[in-house]
């Protein structure tokens, strides 16, 4: 064999093979990402343990923010079904992707401009179009036509509503009311207000799904499904106003 093949295999024998290389750029890039996690825990006031809660907490945050946010029920409009003190669940990835939400649906919307400076929770009776009435012979909500019987969810002895009223929901709003009727501020309170007492679909912070604290009182929090024979409301309806809630 002459000098030149004799290099020539030599100089393919020394290179590294490509799996080779990969490896050890890996190697690299692990060690550095290994490093940068000693360095952090190094420098942080309780070492790894530190680091572990500081994780746990910006993963909260972030939960917190986008998906799912804890929400304490401030009065008793919402009983039974919420007392006052529960903690619930609301589901903010619920309403963001071409969903909106539906009759039934408990939610918690932002009240600025239209309830008041603070957050609300109340259950959705109409959505844009709908023509709410109360109230029908048998003194039960009407919606589309519809007679609604919320007796499942009402507080014992209320009535859907000690004043009447007629209703159109404008497109891109929300006609909600509290489940304990006589201790509720909600769409009728404002009928006569700027926005008509209509939520804007855009304010609604999400669906409350998980009732979470107390433990005793751990339970999902299905939409009444008594608003599910309801029709789609006409083309033509007008939006018109007999009464208002005091």
């Amino acid at each position: 064999m002459d000098a030149e093949a004799q290099s020539t295999e030599r100089d393919r024998s020394s290179r590294p093979t490509e799996a080779e290389e990969i490896s050890a750029t890996e190697g690299t890039e692990g060690r550095s990402r290994f490093s940068l996690v000693s360095w952090t825990a190094d420098w942080l006031p309780g070492g790894r343990i530190s680091l572990t809660v500081l994780a746990c907490l910006v993963f909260l945050l972030l939960l917190s923010r986008f998906v799912m946010q804890p929400f304490q029920i401030p009065s008793g409009s919402m009983e039974p079904g919420l007392r006052i003190g529960d903690r619930v669940l609301v589901n903010k990835l619920a309403y963001r992707f071409g969903a909106e939400p539906n009759r039934g649906d408990v939610v918690v919307f932002d009240g600025t401009g239209h309830f008041g400076a603070a957050d609300y929770i109340k259950r959705v009776v109409g959505v844009g179009g709908d023509h709410v009435v109360c109230c029908d012979r048998q003194g039960r909500i009407e919606v589309n036509g519809r007679s609604v019987d919320e007796s499942t969810f009402l507080y014992p002895g209320n009535k859907p509503s000690e004043v009447p009223f007629d209703v159109v929901v404008p497109d891109g709003t929300l006609f909600v009311l509290g489940d304990h009727r006589g201790d509720s501020s909600d769409s009728r309170d404002h009928l006569g207000s700027p926005g008509g007492g209509m939520v804007p679909v855009d304010d609604v912070i999400g669906r409350a799904d998980w009732i979470a604290w107390p433990t005793n009182h751990w339970t999902r929090l299905d939409p009444a499904d008594v608003y599910a024979r309801v029709p789609e409301p006409e083309a033509n309806e007008l939006n018109t106003t007999v009464g208002a809630h005091g």
